[in-house]
Protein backbone atom coordinates (compact mmCIF):
# COMPACT_ATOMS: atom_id res chain seq x y z
CA UNK A 1 0.00 0.00 0.00
CA UNK A 2 2.82 2.35 0.96
CA UNK A 3 4.68 1.57 -2.28
CA UNK A 4 1.57 2.30 -4.33
CA UNK A 5 1.08 5.60 -2.48
CA UNK A 6 4.70 6.63 -3.08
CA UNK A 7 4.43 5.83 -6.80
CA UNK A 8 1.23 7.87 -7.07
CA UNK A 9 2.86 10.77 -5.21
CA UNK A 10 5.91 10.62 -7.51
CA UNK A 11 3.74 10.70 -10.63
CA UNK A 12 1.71 13.60 -9.24
CA UNK A 13 4.87 15.58 -8.50
CA UNK A 14 6.19 14.91 -12.02
CA UNK A 15 2.96 16.10 -13.59
CA UNK A 16 3.00 19.20 -11.39
CA UNK A 17 6.64 19.91 -12.27
CA UNK A 18 6.07 19.83 -16.02
CA UNK A 19 2.79 21.77 -15.81
CA UNK A 20 4.30 24.70 -13.92
CA UNK A 21 5.04 27.83 -15.95
CA UNK A 22 8.68 28.21 -17.01
CA UNK A 23 10.28 31.43 -15.90
CA UNK A 24 13.48 33.00 -17.18
CA UNK A 25 16.48 31.36 -15.58
CA UNK A 26 19.46 33.36 -14.35
CA UNK A 27 22.41 33.78 -16.70
CA UNK A 28 24.84 30.93 -16.01
CA UNK A 29 28.34 31.80 -14.87
CA UNK A 30 29.78 29.80 -17.77
CA UNK A 31 28.68 27.51 -20.59
CA UNK A 32 29.06 24.37 -18.46
CA UNK A 33 26.49 25.50 -15.90
CA UNK A 34 23.47 26.31 -18.06
CA UNK A 35 20.15 24.73 -17.08
CA UNK A 36 18.44 24.10 -20.43
CA UNK A 37 14.80 23.40 -21.12
CA UNK A 38 14.37 19.61 -21.19
CA UNK A 39 12.31 17.01 -23.03
CA UNK A 40 8.78 16.85 -21.65
CA UNK A 41 8.63 20.58 -20.93
CA UNK A 42 6.81 23.13 -23.06
CA UNK A 43 8.05 26.07 -25.10
CA UNK A 44 8.10 29.07 -22.73
CA UNK A 45 6.56 32.46 -23.39
CA UNK A 46 9.34 34.89 -24.28
CA UNK A 47 9.77 37.94 -26.48
CA UNK A 48 11.85 38.28 -29.66
CA UNK A 49 12.12 40.70 -32.59
CA UNK A 50 11.51 39.82 -36.23
CA UNK A 51 13.47 41.23 -39.17
CA UNK A 52 11.41 44.43 -39.05
CA UNK A 53 11.85 44.96 -35.33
CA UNK A 54 8.34 43.83 -34.43
CA UNK A 55 7.80 41.89 -31.20
CA UNK A 56 7.18 38.16 -31.54
CA UNK A 57 6.38 35.66 -28.79
CA UNK A 58 8.05 32.29 -29.28
CA UNK A 59 5.26 30.38 -27.52
CA UNK A 60 2.60 31.95 -29.75
CA UNK A 61 4.71 31.49 -32.87
CA UNK A 62 5.05 27.75 -32.24
CA UNK A 63 1.48 27.17 -31.01
CA UNK A 64 -0.37 24.77 -33.30
CA UNK A 65 2.70 24.11 -35.45
CA UNK A 66 5.43 21.46 -35.06
CA UNK A 67 8.65 23.44 -34.81
CA UNK A 68 12.40 23.08 -34.97
CA UNK A 69 14.08 25.90 -33.07
CA UNK A 70 17.82 26.36 -33.12
CA UNK A 71 19.86 28.80 -31.07
CA UNK A 72 23.12 30.08 -32.49
CA UNK A 73 25.72 32.60 -31.37
CA UNK A 74 25.48 34.98 -34.31
CA UNK A 75 26.20 35.49 -37.99
CA UNK A 76 29.84 36.27 -37.10
CA UNK A 77 30.42 32.67 -35.95
CA UNK A 78 31.73 30.34 -38.73
CA UNK A 79 30.39 27.24 -36.97
CA UNK A 80 26.94 28.84 -36.80
CA UNK A 81 27.07 29.79 -40.47
CA UNK A 82 27.95 26.23 -41.40
CA UNK A 83 25.02 24.92 -39.36
CA UNK A 84 22.64 27.46 -40.90
CA UNK A 85 23.63 26.28 -44.37
CA UNK A 86 23.09 22.63 -43.42
CA UNK A 87 19.64 23.43 -42.06
CA UNK A 88 18.77 25.31 -45.23
CA UNK A 89 19.63 22.15 -47.19
CA UNK A 90 17.22 19.98 -45.18
CA UNK A 91 14.45 22.57 -44.83
CA UNK A 92 12.42 21.10 -47.74
CA UNK A 93 12.28 17.75 -45.89
CA UNK A 94 11.25 19.47 -42.67
CA UNK A 95 8.53 21.48 -44.41
CA UNK A 96 7.21 18.32 -46.02
CA UNK A 97 6.87 16.80 -42.56
CA UNK A 98 4.92 19.87 -41.43
CA UNK A 99 7.64 21.59 -39.40
CA UNK A 100 8.62 25.24 -39.36
CA UNK A 101 12.30 26.10 -38.89
CA UNK A 102 13.24 29.01 -36.62
CA UNK A 103 16.70 30.38 -35.86
CA UNK A 104 17.34 32.52 -32.78
CA UNK A 105 20.47 34.54 -31.94
CA UNK A 106 21.51 37.73 -30.13
CA UNK A 107 22.02 39.42 -33.52
CA UNK A 108 20.02 42.57 -34.21
CA UNK A 109 17.30 42.50 -36.90
CA UNK A 110 19.69 44.32 -39.24
CA UNK A 111 22.38 41.67 -38.82
CA UNK A 112 19.78 38.93 -39.32
CA UNK A 113 18.83 40.47 -42.66
CA UNK A 114 22.50 40.40 -43.67
CA UNK A 115 22.75 36.71 -42.72
CA UNK A 116 19.64 35.83 -44.70
CA UNK A 117 20.95 37.61 -47.79
CA UNK A 118 24.48 36.25 -47.51
CA UNK A 119 23.36 32.63 -47.09
CA UNK A 120 20.17 32.86 -49.14
CA UNK A 121 18.08 31.56 -46.24
CA UNK A 122 14.34 31.01 -46.51
CA UNK A 123 13.48 30.06 -42.93
CA UNK A 124 12.69 32.40 -40.05
CA UNK A 125 15.41 34.21 -38.11
CA UNK A 126 14.56 36.09 -34.92
CA UNK A 127 16.54 38.53 -32.82
CA UNK A 128 17.08 37.81 -29.13
CA UNK A 129 19.30 40.83 -28.47
CA UNK A 130 17.80 41.22 -24.98
CA UNK A 131 18.29 37.48 -24.32
CA UNK A 132 14.72 37.03 -23.03
CA UNK A 133 14.29 33.79 -24.93
CA UNK A 134 17.81 32.46 -24.33
CA UNK A 135 17.23 32.95 -20.60
CA UNK A 136 13.76 31.38 -20.74
CA UNK A 137 15.28 28.29 -22.39
CA UNK A 138 18.09 28.28 -19.82
CA UNK A 139 20.83 28.69 -22.44
CA UNK A 140 22.33 32.12 -21.65
CA UNK A 141 25.80 32.25 -20.06
CA UNK A 142 28.53 34.76 -19.30
CA UNK A 143 31.59 34.40 -21.48
CA UNK A 144 34.99 34.66 -19.76
CA UNK A 145 36.78 37.98 -19.47
CA UNK A 146 39.30 36.78 -22.07
CA UNK A 147 36.59 35.72 -24.53
CA UNK A 148 34.64 38.93 -23.99
CA UNK A 149 37.74 41.02 -24.78
CA UNK A 150 38.62 38.94 -27.84
CA UNK A 151 35.13 38.92 -29.34
CA UNK A 152 34.45 42.61 -28.77
CA UNK A 153 37.82 43.64 -30.22
CA UNK A 154 38.70 41.15 -32.97
CA UNK A 155 35.13 40.19 -33.93
CA UNK A 156 33.92 43.77 -33.48
CA UNK A 157 30.79 42.53 -31.73
CA UNK A 158 28.43 45.27 -30.62
CA UNK A 159 26.32 43.04 -28.38
CA UNK A 160 25.18 44.49 -25.07
CA UNK A 161 27.50 43.71 -22.15
CA UNK A 162 25.91 42.30 -18.99
CA UNK A 163 27.01 42.66 -15.39
CA UNK A 164 28.11 39.49 -13.61
CA UNK A 165 27.26 38.88 -9.93
CA UNK A 166 30.80 40.10 -9.12
CA UNK A 167 30.22 43.36 -11.03
CA UNK A 168 32.24 42.67 -14.20
CA UNK A 169 30.96 43.57 -17.65
CA UNK A 170 30.79 40.45 -19.80
CA UNK A 171 29.40 39.31 -23.13
CA UNK A 172 26.47 36.90 -22.82
CA UNK A 173 25.78 34.25 -25.47
CA UNK A 174 23.44 31.27 -25.80
CA UNK A 175 24.87 27.77 -25.77
CA UNK A 176 24.11 26.46 -29.30
CA UNK A 177 21.02 24.25 -29.13
CA UNK A 178 18.32 22.57 -31.20
CA UNK A 179 14.77 21.94 -29.94
CA UNK A 180 12.00 19.98 -31.63
CA UNK A 181 8.46 20.54 -30.38
CA UNK A 182 5.02 19.32 -31.43
CA UNK A 183 1.92 21.37 -32.21
CA UNK A 184 1.17 21.64 -28.47
CA UNK A 185 4.57 23.13 -27.75
CA UNK A 186 5.82 19.98 -26.01
CA UNK A 187 9.56 19.39 -26.42
CA UNK A 188 10.36 15.94 -27.83
CA UNK A 189 14.04 16.45 -28.60
CA UNK A 190 16.77 18.78 -27.42
CA UNK A 191 20.45 18.98 -28.28
CA UNK A 192 22.49 21.36 -26.14
CA UNK A 193 26.29 21.29 -26.37
CA UNK A 194 28.58 23.72 -24.49
CA UNK A 195 31.22 23.00 -27.14
CA UNK A 196 30.15 25.51 -29.79
CA UNK A 197 32.29 23.77 -32.40
CA UNK A 198 30.07 20.67 -32.36
CA UNK A 199 26.60 20.80 -33.92
CA UNK A 200 24.09 17.97 -34.53
CA UNK A 201 24.27 16.31 -37.93
CA UNK A 202 21.39 17.14 -40.30
CA UNK A 203 20.51 13.42 -40.40
CA UNK A 204 20.05 13.41 -36.62
CA UNK A 205 17.65 16.35 -36.84
CA UNK A 206 15.51 14.83 -39.62
CA UNK A 207 15.37 11.49 -37.77
CA UNK A 208 14.38 13.18 -34.50
CA UNK A 209 11.75 15.21 -36.35
CA UNK A 210 10.19 12.04 -37.78
CA UNK A 211 10.11 10.41 -34.36
CA UNK A 212 8.51 13.51 -32.79
CA UNK A 213 5.51 13.12 -35.11
CA UNK A 214 4.76 9.56 -34.01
Amino acid sequence: MLKKTLVTLSLSLSILLFSLPIFAKPIALDELNVMPLMNGQTIPSASLKDLNGNSVNIAKLTAGKPSIIFFYRGGWCPFCNSQMGQLQAIEPQLLEMGFQLIGISPDTPEKLKASMTKQDLSYTLLSDANLDTSKAFGLAYFTSAKTTARYTSKMKLENKLWQTPSGEQRLVLPVPAVYISDADGLVHFQYVNPNFRVRPAPELITTAAKLALK
